[in-house]
């Protein structure tokens, strides 16, 4: 097995520590740990032979957390095998009694088996969402420790979630390279018997109260207590502490209201303003003795739909989406560096975007940690499987629950999306289970959290929802203003008889004529230098073509009023796919200040004169 000549990579010797000081799990920190990025021991199974580290011929290095596929791994072999492994060594020194080794790992793809010194610790399918094991009783009493990872990701399997991942040799259409194994950051942390393994926030900016949920690990101990203080632009907006019950605590906190509105907004967390509460929690034995601390964070916000319109805090807001499938050229799901993440996100907000929809990809917690911090909602989406059974309905159904749950916390996310176009339910029209699956992922989801929308089954085939998605890639801007112009009937008729994918837009038997509507696919307008080897759902022949056409078209959707909101197709290029508004190296393809001006509309004078020369060289 050859590697692929698609692009060069670096020797993992080129590389520094990936994510070194990027604590991986930012909701819930602790000064202390251990990443166990870098060089690892290595080794392809193709078959699926070899089912015991004792049987592995390690013959080869990676860089973790960069998939085998990748430039970045150091490995780039892009074809079909069903298993990796990995080893490496670590050491822990001396574990005091009472303390406990936990060996987290962010995503393996897909079905992992995890040894330590020879002892299995540890076996999780899916690979986009956490998992943990508790390895303080197979350690070693002094000297390092063995970690041996197994990965099996059968290329074929269309029953898994697998998203983009294509199932063909080679990419084709909008499928791309594969990923197997490790391609989060792995790493460890030492910590006392009885210490906080879980918490969930829910801020409400409308009543300025705040829920909490903590779990505490651990043998039941009486006498504990966690103490919270909640501060908020220099200001201690709470500091109490609270009887641990049955190692939980669950607590609504209410925060001093600032009354006058000018006053509570400047504490609400808007994409323009994202002011975070932040958050230290000690957990304390009966003598007031600390016996963990972490930090986390929350945010005051409400999103919601109302009527049909998306409502922030009790404003309206358009919705100004793009669509991010997370891939880099060299290092595919994985960024290249926390740094990455953070740019992404500065990138959508210069490009006028107020929000991203991630589309077919779980993404890293490092993502949503810059989303808070600096200011960009995101609609979070499962990636699909591509056929319906039985095992498709376990697989799915567990590991959508597990990303809520990993990620309901966030305030960046105003948006839970189970199911696109269909995809592992592809006979929804007339197949009751089908119905019947997407109907109970929807309303988990509601019941779980129910702060945020919901999108049952996104682009089109639209039962139970919270808006109403379409995916339409019309090329003429007057074919879209007229297919979703706001005279009396049109909405409703498109909605009827469109068939945009050869699919209806709304099943039958629903009626969602009192929901948002908004074009979260639409736009697909590919330049690149190699028309021959790229497509797109329409092309420019160059970038000030690619310009215009984007601000013709931005102009006519921004000013539907039927439309709550809008996704165009795409943020960057990915791999043969070139509709991105930046290439895949995060270059744009023509000015961002012409490109924020078209995407949300100007904003001050400098944004007018800008908007101005847009409309003189698109024709007026």
């Amino acid at each position: 097995m050859k590697p692929s000549a698609r692009r060069r990579g670096q020797s993992p010797a080129s590389h520094a520590l990936p994510f070194e000081h990027a604590y991986p799990r930012p909701l819930l920190e602790r000064a202390s740990w251990s990443n166990l990025n870098g060089q690892w021991d290595f080794a392809i199974d193709a078959p699926a032979r070899w089912t015991h580290p004792d049987q592995v011929k390690f013959n080869r290095k990676i860089l973790v957390p960069f998939a085998p596929e990748t430039p970045a791994s150091g490995i780039e072999e892009t074809g079909y095998y069903q298993a990796v492994w990995y080893r490496r060594a670590f050491d822990v020194g001396r574990v005091p009694a009472g303390q406990r080794v936990l060996l987290h790992f962010g995503a393996v793809d897909y079905d992992a088996c995890v040894w330590v010194n020879n002892q299995p610790v540890v076996r999780h399918e899916g690979g986009y969402t956490p998992f943990c094991a508790d390895v303080t009783d197979v350690l070693n009493k002094a000297g390092p420790q063995t970690l041996v990872v197994h990965a099996k990701d059968d290329p074929l399997d269309l029953s898994k979630p697998r998203g983009k991942q294509d199932w063909l040799e080679a990419p084709h259409g909008i499928w791309y390279y594969r990923t197997t194994g490790i391609w989060q950051t792995v790493w460890l942390e030492v910590v006392p018997e009885h210490h906080l393994a879980h918490l969930r926030w829910a801020a409400d900016a409308e009543t300025f109260d705040v829920r909490l949920e903590a779990r505490v690990a651990g043998r039941s101990r009486p006498g504990l207590r966690l103490s919270v203080c909640l501060i908020c632009k220099g200001k201690t907006m709470c500091d109490d502490s609270f009887v641990v019950d049955r190692d939980e605590v669950t607590r609504t906190i209410t925060l001093p209201d600032p009354g006058i509105d000018d006053a509570r907004n400047a504490f609400l967390w808007f994409p323009w303003n994202p002011v975070l509460i932040e958050a230290d929690l000690k957990l304390q034995d009966e003598t007031g003795r600390t016996l963990d601390h972490v930090k986390s964070y929350t945010a005051l916000r409400q999103a919601k739909p109302i009527g049909k319109k998306f409502v922030f805090n009790g404003k309206p807001l358009r919705l100004d989406l793009v669509l991010d499938q997370g891939y880099w050229p060299e290092s595919g799901l994985t960024a290249p560096s926390d740094d990455a993440y953070r740019r992404d996100v500065e990138l959508a907000k210069q490009m006028g975007f107020n929000g991203v929809r991630k589309h077919q990809k779980i993404e890293n917690p490092r993502f949503l940690y810059w989303a808070d911090k600096l200011g960009l909602m995101v609609w979070e989406e499962m990636p699909s499987a591509y056929r319906f059974n039985d095992r498709v309905v376990e697989r799915v159904s567990k590991q959508w629950m597990e990303a809520v749950r990993r990620d309901v916390s966030h305030p960046c996310i105003i948006a839970w999306m189970p199911f696109n176009e269909s995809w592992g339910v592809p006979d929804l029209p007339t197949q009751a289970a089908q119905r019947a699956f997407v109907q109970s992922l929807y309303s988990w989801t509601k019941a779980y959290d129910p702060t945020r929308m919901v999108i049952g089954n996104d682009g089109w085939e639209n039962g139970p929802t919270d808006v109403v998605g379409i995916h339409d890639y019309e090329a003429s801007p007057a074919k879209i203003a007229a297919r979703y112009a706001d005279t009396p009937g049109t909405l409703a008729h498109t909605l009827a008889t469109a068939r945009p994918g050869n699919k209806l837009l709304v099943l039958d038997g629903y009626d969602l004529s009192h929901l948002p509507v908004m074009l979260t696919e639409f736009g697909g307008i590919a330049y690149h230098p190699d028309s021959a080897h790229t497509w797109g759902y329409s092309r420019a022949k160059s970038t000030d073509e690619l310009a215009n056409r984007y601000f013709r078209l931005l102009a006519v959707v921004r000013n539907l009023s039927t439309l709550s909101g809008y996704c165009y197709t795409q943020f960057t290029d990915t791999f043969q796919e070139a509709n991105g508004l930046l290439t895949m190296n995060r270059q744009p393809k023509f000015s961002i200040e012409e490109m924020a001006v078209a995407s949300r509309g100007p904003i001050g004078q400098r944004d007018h004169e800008v908007e101005q020369k847009l409309k003189e060289r698109a024709g007026g």
